[in-house]
């Protein structure tokens, strides 16, 4: 393996590692004609593919592109057999099986959320893929495996990322579930409470006191004043008239 061609790799993995978080084992989807250029150029796929992608893999394919190679004939026999020595994924068309590439797309919807490669030698497969963001794409020339460079729409979404425009899924899952650990997200039904905000004293306090007013709104004549005190003279008269009956006698 080419030192130019390892490091070429390992770029490439270092894009998809950090802006799409791809980890080790590695998915990789395999279909018929990948299977049928690794018998033909002799290449040993589980052995070297982990050596190029520098970490550890696992081989997967589908029960439509196993039962597609065996419709073939003896012409894809070996193929086959390669097939099936790897994982079967679980598809959607159990009871109707469909061919070998649309079955790969459909592994890839919504946003490739297990992570799959896509090893494939069917161009119009490729083109498709290179349509989606964050799917990495190899395929094998001169008798050794390429992992293809990011694609026009994975750059695309990358800088969209970066520059804020948008947040991709696995992300948006992430801020959910740390909502919830930290109790941001409210339950369904419940009301905002209104904060109270500090105000200023209660302007109706700030008021002077009113003066008491009689019944008549005016203040205790002079001639009330004047009775309290003809009432004390008269008691003191009353007091003075004992003595001077004393004296007369």
């Amino acid at each position: 393996m080419g030192v130019t061609r390892q490091k070429h790799a390992k770029k490439i993995m270092r894009f998809y590692k950090h802006n799409f978080q791809f980890r080790e084992p590695f998915q990789v989807l395999l279909d018929g004609t990948f299977c049928q250029a690794a018998l033909r150029n002799k290449i040993q796929i589980r052995e070297q593919l982990p050596g190029y992608l520098d970490g550890a893999a696992q081989l997967c394919t589908t029960r439509c592109v196993i039962k597609e190679l065996e419709s073939l004939g003896k012409a894809l026999y070996g193929a086959k057999l390669i097939a099936q020595r790897f994982q079967v994924r679980n598809c959607s068309h159990h009871k109707n099986p469909v061919s070998g590439s649309t079955c790969l797309l459909s592994m890839i919807e919504d946003g490739n959320p297990h992570h799959f490669f896509i090893a494939t030698q069917d161009q119009e497969l490729s083109n498709k893929v290179k349509r989606k963001p964050g799917i990495p794409l190899l395929f094998i020339i001169q008798n050794t495996m390429v992992l293809d460079k990011p694609s026009p729409k994975s750059l695309a979404f990358v800088q969209k990322v970066q520059t804020n425009q948008l947040v991709p899924e696995y992300q948006k899952q992430s801020i959910v579930e740390l909502k919830e650990k930290e109790g941001l997200v409210k339950q369904e039904g419940e009301k905002r409470r209104k904060r109270k905000r500090a105000g200023g004293p209660n302007p109706l306090s700030c008021l002077k006191k009113k003066k008491k007013k009689t019944q008549e709104g005016q203040e205790p004549s002079a001639e009330k004043k004047k009775r309290r005190k003809r009432k004390r003279n008269r008691v003191k008269a009353e007091a003075m008239q004992p003595v001077q009956k004393n004296e007369g006698e």
